[in-house]
């Protein structure tokens, strides 16, 4: 009997002290305030829960007033402590390859690979951004402009004889078919398979609770990534079996690369690193765009003053049917004040995370080595001391700001040298596409009812607009 209740206490008292060690994890100085939640849960239910409403996350928001700009927390079994800060962001990304690297959740690594460019430092992620920069940098860029805008054209021509068109799908499609041409030469309509099919299903579970489980959001994710990485091992098997002479697209370019003597580049991250761009580019973007013109949609000033810039520079042709010059884009700076306050408020990457890689003091705290940090662009970009009237779409607020990419207000692209290499080509597309839309067509709102009878664009709320071709 005594031995029975010896062994029930020392459970007791291992099991009392193991939650305490949960609790109050270990650290040479002075941890930010917060909860790590349950026990081996954390509290990741808390923050997976949607946010359906267009401000700062809930799960961040009540934290940040109840705890303070940064605070900790147990997310996946992991430490982690939040950044709703941006001089802390800031540090971060400043930071990095120093006291901090990339980290992402395991579930995170699974879905993109383990070999995936989030997940890659030093050396080897240098050499892949290089290797991205030649398709997204500058020169490539000023070589895409023509194909983006006849994309732009014919898309926006089809939408316009269409009787209903939900933009975001319809967005998607077509920044996909590009980006998947330029990377992959891939034609939607030559295929046998529906490439884009496997990465909406694994886009559909990207943000869900990590159970591996027939039926879930999450295991049909990770089907979703296993049959599109099926169909781009296929193809570049293809490639290297018959390549070609000149290099035309990525593929091309990657098949040149592992090909060399003594290369670091692998079959395996090629593909991953294949696998993310397709996905950034087309997701992401769309994203922005469908908001784009939904805040277009909502504010006749702001379309006005869009639209009188595009048509000052199609006034400014020689030739008034002749395309968009590079130096016609680049002049375009209520475009780009436009682009920027959509990426504020659209807040499309919620959390960006980074491991400490030695104990850093910062102000008053310690952030242990081996702990994630999660910086949290929303709480910056909706951050009333610095934005007023935050929720307010107000592209005009830009106006005398210098921030076009990145800074320590602004991350919608991220920061530092992981910066996002896609920024550029996201805003191509974004400009190219409005500059057809508001040059080309004019809109009305129709009221009422999902149905439309009418050729029109649906939004993911309901909203429609339909497009009219303008006579000139």
């Amino acid at each position: 009997m005594w031995a029975l209740f010896i062994w029930v206490s020392l459970l007791v008292i291992s099991i009392t002290h193991w939650v305490y060690s949960w609790r109050n994890p270990k650290c040479k100085g002075k941890l930010p305030p917060g909860s790590m939640g349950l026990p081996l849960l954390g509290e990741t239910i808390q923050f997976f829960k949607p946010n359906t409403t267009s401000d700062i996350p809930p799960f961040i928001k009540e934290r940040v007033k109840k705890y303070g700009s940064i605070f900790k927390t147990n997310l996946v079994g992991r430490t982690v402590i939040v950044s709703a800060d941006p001089d802390l962001s800031y540090f971060v990304f400043q930071q990095e390859g120093r006291r901090f690297q990339s980290w992402y959740p395991d579930t995170f690594t699974n879905i993109f690979g383990k070999n995936n460019v989030g997940s890659l430092h030093g050396l080897m992620y240098k050499y892949l951004k290089s290797m991205v920069l030649t398709l997204f940098g500058y020169d490539g860029l000023k070589k895409m402009l023509p194909q983006v805008e006849l994309t732009a054209n014919k898309r926006l021509e089809l939408w316009s004889n269409q009787e209903s068109v939900e933009l975001k799908d319809a967005t998607a499609s077509m920044i996909f078919d590009l980006t998947a041409k330029k990377l992959i030469s891939h034609d939607p309509d030559k295929s046998s398979e529906n490439l884009r099919a496997n990465f909406v299903a694994f886009i559909q579970g990207l943000i869900s609770f990590p159970f591996d489980i027939p039926g879930t959001a999450y295991h049909k994710c990770l089907k979703g990534r296993e049959n599109a990485m099926r169909m781009l091992r296929n193809m570049l098997q293809e490639r290297r079996r018959k390549p070609r002479k000149n290099p035309i697209d990525f593929f091309d370019y990657v098949i040149e690369e592992i090909q060399k003597e003594g290369t670091i580049l692998t079959e395996e991250i090629a593909l991953d690193l294949m696998f993310v761009l397709l996905f950034a580019s087309f997701e992401t973007t769309s994203l922005a765009l469908t908001l784009a013109i939904k805040f277009l949609s909502d504010d006749p000033e702001v379309l006005k003053r869009l639209t009188e810039e595009h048509e000052t520079i199609l006034r400014n042709r020689e030739d008034a049917d002749s395309g968009l010059t590079w130096e016609e884009y680049k002049s375009m700076t209520y475009t780009f004040q436009f682009i920027n306050e959509t990426a504020r408020l659209a807040n499309i990457v919620p959390a960006i995370f980074r491991k400490a890689l030695i104990d850093i003091k910062y102000k008053d705290y310690t952030i242990p080595a081996g702990w994630a940090v999660m910086v949290c662009p929303p709480a910056v970009h909706l951050n009333p001391k610095r934005y007023e009237d935050p929720l307010v779409f107000n592209p005009s607020r830009w106006e005398e700001s210098t921030a076009n990419n990145a800074s320590k207000h602004f991350m919608a692209f991220g920061g530092g040298m992981r910066f996002c290499v896609g920024t550029d080509f996201t805003k191509l597309q974004m400009a190219v596409v409005l500059h057809s839309l508001v040059t080309k067509y004019r809109w009305v709102e129709i009221k009422g009812g999902n149905i439309v009878r009418t050729p029109g664009l649906q939004f993911p709320n309901g909203y429609h607009v339909r497009l009219h071709k303008k006579i000139y």
